[in-house]
C-alpha cells in the first residue's frame, strides 16, 4: 500500500509538475502573443499612417498631373494663337513694307518731276531697295531688278554742280550791298574838274565881249544823243534797286533748284543788264560780277527726267497678286 501510495504521490508529483510547467508555458505563450499582437497592431497602424500618407500623396499629385494638363492645355492654345498672330503679323508686316516701298518710289518720282532731283529721287530709291532686300523674299526678286534697271538710269545722267553753282550766286547777293553805282563815279568826276580860272579883269570893252561869249556858250550845249545818261537815283531808289538784283539772283536760285533753265538764264541776263547798267562794270568788284554772272550763264542746268514708272508698276502689281493670292 505505501508503495502504491508513494507511486501515486509520484504520479501526482510528476502530474502537477507538468500541470504547472504546461500552465506556465501556456502563460509564457500568451504573453508572447499578446506582444505579437501588439506589435502587429502598432505595425498595422503604422501602415495605416503610411497608406494614409501615401494616398494624400496620391491626391496630391492627381491634382498637381490635372493642374499640368490644364496648363498644358492653355499652353497649347496660346501656341496655336501665338503661331495664328506670327502668321499674320507677317504677313501685315510684308504688307507694311510693300506700303512704305510704293510711298518711297512715290517720293522719287515727285522729286524728279517737281524739282528735277536726281539725287533725292536716287536716295529714296536706294532705300526702297535696301528694305526689299531686308525683307528676303525671294519673289521680291523681280521688284528689286526693276527698281536697280530705273537706278542705273538716274546715274547715267549728266550732274550739274548745283551746289557749286548756289555758292557763287549766294557770294554774289552778299556783294550786291558793296557794287559801287554809275552814277556815284560820274558825280565824282563831275565834281573833280576843275573850275576855269578867273580870268584877269579887263576894262573897257574887251571885258564886256568876254562876258557877252561867256553867256553866249551857255545858251548852246552839245550833247551825244546816242549814249543816254541814266538820271540820278534817290537813295531809296538805290535801295530797292540793290534790293531787286538780289531778288533777281534769289529767283535764279530757285530756277536752278527747279531745272527750270529758261527762268535761269533770264534771271541772270536782267541781273547782268542791271550791273553793266546802274553799277560801276569798270572797277573790281563790278567786273567780277559781270564776270561771275556770265560764266554761270555758260552751264546747262536743265535734264530730260527718265520715267521711273516701270518700278512703281512692279510693286503695285505684287501687291495686287499677292493679295488676291491671299483671298
Amino acid at each position: 500500500m505505501s508503495i502504491m501510495r508513494m507511486a501515486l504521490a509520484a504520479v501526482l508529483a510528476v502530474f502537477l509538475w507538468q500541470w504547472f510547467d504546461a500552465h506556465r508555458q501556456i502563460g509564457s505563450m500568451q504573453q508572447e502573443l499578446a506582444r505579437r499582437l501588439a506589435e502587429m497592431e502598432g505595425g498595422n497602424k503604422a501602415s495605416q499612417v503610411l497608406v494614409a500618407q501615401g494616398q494624400e500623396a496620391v491626391r496630391d499629385l492627381s491634382a498637381k498631373v490635372s493642374l499640368l494638363e490644364a496648363r498644358y492645355a492653355e499652353t497649347q492654345s496660346q501656341r496655336a494663337a501665338l503661331e495664328a498672330l506670327y502668321r499674320e503679323l507677317s504677313g501685315s508686316r510684308d504688307e507694311t513694307a510693300l506700303a512704305e516701298v510704293e510711298q518711297m518710289l512715290l517720293i522719287a518720282g515727285q522729286q524728279l518731276q517737281l524739282s528735277a532731283n536726281v539725287k533725292a529721287a536716287l536716295i529714296a530709291m536706294q532705300e526702297a531697295d535696301e528694305r526689299l532686300r531686308r525683307m528676303d523674299r525671294a519673289g521680291l526678286n523681280g521688284l528689286r531688278k526693276a527698281i536697280g534697271r530705273d537706278m542705273d538710269k538716274l546715274r547715267a545722267l549728266p550732274v550739274a554742280d548745283v551746289a557749286g553753282i548756289n555758292f557763287r550766286l549766294d557770294n554774289l547777293i552778299a556783294t550786291v550791298d558793296a557794287l559801287p553805282l554809275a552814277q556815284d563815279i560820274r558825280t565824282a568826276q563831275q565834281t573833280g574838274v576843275p573850275a576855269p580860272a578867273d580870268a584877269p579883269a579887263q576894262a573897257g570893252w574887251q571885258g564886256l565881249l568876254r562876258e557877252i561869249w561867256g553867256e553866249a556858250k551857255q545858251l548852246v550845249r552839245i550833247e551825244n544823243m546816242q549814249k543816254r545818261e541814266l538820271p540820278l537815283l534817290s537813295p531809296t531808289q538805290v535801295f530797292f534797286l540793290r534790293e531787286n538784283l538780289k531778288l533777281r539772283l534769289l529767283s535764279a536760285r530757285l530756277a536752278l533748284l527747279a531745272r527750270d533753265e529758261a527762268s535761269y538764264r533770264r534771271d541772270l541776263q536782267a541781273a547782268q543788264e542791271w550791273v553793266a547798267r546802274y553799277f560801276d562794270a569798270k572797277s573790281g568788284q563790278g567786273a567780277l560780277a559781270v564776270a561771275t554772272l556770265q560764266k554761270l550763264r555758260e552751264p546747262s542746268v536743265s535734264i530730260e527726267v527718265p520715267d521711273i514708272g516701270a518700278s512703281l508698276a512692279a510693286v503695285r502689281n505684287y501687291r495686287v497678286t499677292r493679295e488676291g493670292a491671299a483671298r
